[in-house]
């Protein structure tokens, strides 16, 4: 997923995809634990996900104060 994807959504959408994205994480480290982990990469890009998210919703939240 690319950041211009993640700027057309709303906030609600992107709060429901940030919480889709922790439960993701956290089954990876689960998996990660129990050594049934078959792509550590994948934790790498759902970590960077989450991060394109976060970063995406204060830059909404900031705007919205701005205007304000």
């Amino acid at each position: 997923m690319d950041a211009k994807e993640l700027q057309s959504k709303t906030p609600d959408q992107l709060k429901d995809q940030l919480v889709a994205l922790k439960k993701e994480a956290f089954n990876l480290r689960f998996q990660q634990a129990t050594g049934q982990l078959e792509s550590t990469a994948r934790m790498r890009t759902v970590r960077r996900d989450v991060a394109r998210v976060k970063t995406i919703l204060n830059q909404k939240a900031a705007d919205a104060a701005a205007s304000n």
